[in-house]
């Protein structure tokens, strides 16, 4: 192929980091002045983002084991993340409104708990899938332990509910449209995933599911 390509680790770090840089940027001053409540949710859930997408960033993707990664993508996927970093920034700081108990909001607490959940499942599972393999090896093994007992994306199911736990605790239009557009973005990766392993692996567990455990 003459495509250009990247070392596997890049990708995480080159798609993700601008997104980061962006959930830094402070609130206006006459924002922290009038809304001091407000700018707490603000600071509270993007800190729940850019803590997750630095952990991903500079700790995880260095970890990675896998093939050179195509520079194409590499290059989509930060003009996405440089968007939608964009997008969840400027709502939370200059349209989002709550009130002064959004703190003890169902909404809110039921969000974060889901998101925490969703990043729990995330990461293990990524640390599954790194001990599957030693350093130079690019061989496909069968993913075992945690979520992947019951499904193959394990790791996508993660994700999934993480975001969607962001988008109810923001209660915010771009971080739900952010969460359909993961779901609708790398749920198909997890069912072709799951029919890659099938025919891959004749031993491989019947009973296991692609994404949803004992649903889909």
């Amino acid at each position: 192929s003459s495509s250009v390509c990247c070392r596997s680790e890049v990708p995480a770090t080159g798609t993700t980091q601008p997104a980061a840089s962006l959930g830094f940027r402070p609130p206006a001053p006459h924002f922290t002045k009038m809304y001091l409540c407000m700018c707490l949710y603000v600071v509270f859930t993007s800190g729940l983002t850019v803590f997750f997408i630095y952990l991903r960033t500079f700790i995880y993707s260095f970890f990675m084991r896998g093939r050179p990664f195509p520079l194409q993508i590499l290059l989509f996927g930060m003009l996405f993340c440089i968007y939608n970093g964009f997008l969840q920034g400027y709502y939370m700081i200059y349209c989002a409104q709550y009130p002064k108990d959004w703190f003890t909001d169902f909404r809110f607490t039921s969000g974060v708990l889901l998101f925490l959940f969703g990043m729990g499942i995330n990461i293990h599972s990524d640390i599954l899938l790194r001990q599957l393999r030693k350093p130079g090896d690019h061989t496909y093994k069968i993913p075992q332990g945690g979520l992947f007992t019951y499904v193959s994306g394990a790791n996508f199911f993660g994700e999934i509910v993480e975001w969607f736990g962001y988008a109810i605790a923001t209660w915010s239009i771009p971080a739900f449209a952010f969460a359909l557009f993961t779901l609708c973005f790398i749920g198909p990766r997890a069912y072709h995933h799951h029919r890659y392993y099938l025919r891959m692996f004749t031993d491989y567990p019947k009973s296991r599911k692609a994404l949803i455990p004992f649903i889909f």
